[in-house]
């Protein structure tokens, strides 16, 4: 990427380093290296359930709009919550939030096995748990996003936000492989008890790092409504988060949802088992692992608004081709070509965020960037769900790769105030009229 998080000027100056030794910078920190290796093992076990959770589901009921729900259900709750979760992040200690919220999580995926074993077997139970799950990420979300900001100087934030989305994509690759084995071998049971006693990996992470930046933390003086109103007003004032959050939006209604449709796909298209279906989401997860040293190593000839130009085209030919080419081989690669792209996007809106936003408003403007994406993306998979069950899974994951084409014409053509070109905006280091009083806090 062309930019770094001392923002335009420096990049004039000095031209941005390049390569893989670069792109991994963030791990020479110790405690970013450890936390993201406990969550890379943590958020493996996670995909096992978030393969196995549609697979039973479909099983269950047929039906694609059931899948819909099932991210509705998830992801609504931290729609709500974001707002609180963000206030949390800014006010308290982010180490403490996170092993109280991880502990929740592990306790609510130990319940899904709990349920399962015992022969439940209502999809209204089980939409039940995830909407528990949600509620628990609302409250985390925003304090692991701004966590990774404290493990890490500012020249380094870069690479570490493009690592912990590898991490996450990583884990997304070998998830849903061990997932396909084990609901093909085990059944769905061992894939929610592995989740469930995956977390002690990132929980013990969480005991052995402390956040080695200075930070602002913000005095307990105003209400949680009051500092979600101040951080919505402060994103105004920032063209370059809003063109973000409307990528992310964008992304997350048209985009997104195609990860519920390969369970759909994997049985009526492409008539594989359990393992074929563990390999066509494990794709998704190899190609954002490849696009990685690209993302985050830097790259004089591209900024980061071209960079999203070019992948947000090759994201909705890639989605289109999935649909229209009714073979295996081809869906492997267009998952992977998706997975590269939606990599590059999402971390790119996210970094922009990141190294755009003043530190006393860190984790409520990305709370509210989690709620734009988290919000669309059930109403994204409801929607296209429902009209995979009206007019058929291909017919409507073609439309959505034709309108992503259409809306990154018209993200391209936008000018004024907010067009892609403000994703390159500077670190804002100026003082804002906050309601709650910032103070600065060192480490933790």
């Amino acid at each position: 990427m062309a930019v770094t998080p001392d923002g335009a000027a420096d990049i004039s100056a000095r031209p941005p380093a390049t390569g893989l030794r670069h792109a991994l910078r963030a791990f020479r920190h110790r405690d970013f290296a450890i936390f993201w290796s406990g969550a890379l093992v943590s958020n493996t076990g996670t995909w096992l359930s978030n393969l196995a959770v549609p697979y039973v589901l479909f099983e269950i009921t047929g039906s694609v709009f059931w899948l819909g729900l099932a991210s509705f259900a998830q992801l609504i709750p931290a729609l709500v919550l974001g707002p609180l979760g963000g206030a949390l992040a800014d006010r308290f200690d982010r180490r403490r939030i996170l092993i109280v919220t991880q502990c929740c999580a592990a306790t609510s995926a130990l319940l899904m096995w709990a349920a399962w074993s015992s022969g439940v077997r209502d999809p209204v139970v089980i939409l039940a748990l995830l909407g528990l799950t949600g509620v628990i990420l609302g409250i985390n979300m925003p304090s692991w996003q701004s966590f990774v900001n404290d493990l890490v100087p500012r020249e380094d934030l870069m690479s570490a936000v493009t690592l912990n989305s590898v991490q996450f994509n990583a884990a997304r690759s070998l998830g849903p492989a061990i997932a396909g084995a084990l609901l093909a071998a085990l059944g769905p049971s061992w894939a929610f008890l592995i989740n469930g006693l995956s977390f002690v990996f990132v929980l013990s992470a969480l005991l052995f790092v402390r956040a080695s930046r200075t930070r602002v933390v913000v005095a307990a003086r105003a209400g949680v409504l009051r500092q979600f109103g101040a951080a919505l007003r402060y994103v105004r004032t920032q063209p370059g988060i809003m063109v973000g959050f409307l990528v992310s939006g964008v992304v997350a209604l048209l985009a997104n949802p195609i990860f519920q449709f390969t369970v759909v796909f994997a049985d009526s298209v492409y008539h594989v088992d359990a393992v074929g279906l563990g390999l066509l989401n494990m794709a998704f997860g190899v190609g954002a692992i490849v696009a990685a040293p690209i993302v985050s190593g830097g790259n004089r000839h591209l900024t980061l608004a071209r960079t999203v130009k070019w992948a947000l085209v090759l994201y909705a030919v890639a989605v289109a081709g999935f649909a229209l080419l009714p073979y295996y081989a081809a869906g492997l690669v267009c998952l992977a070509v998706i997975g590269a792209c939606f990599l590059t996007v999402v971390s790119i809106a996210n970094t922009a965020t990141q190294v755009i936003v003043a530190d006393q408003m860190r984790g409520r403007v990305l709370a509210l960037r989690i709620m734009v994406f988290t919000g669309v993306t059930p109403v994204g998979g409801v929607l296209q769900g429902w009209l995979a069950d009206v007019v058929g899974p291909r017919q409507t994951v073609t439309g959505a790769g034709l309108l992503l084409l259409a809306a990154t014409l018209l993200l391209i053509r936008l000018r004024g105030r907010v067009r892609l070109e403000r994703l390159d905006d500077p670190h804002d280091e100026g003082p804002h009229g906050d309601p709650a009083q910032a103070v600065p806090a060192t480490g933790r």
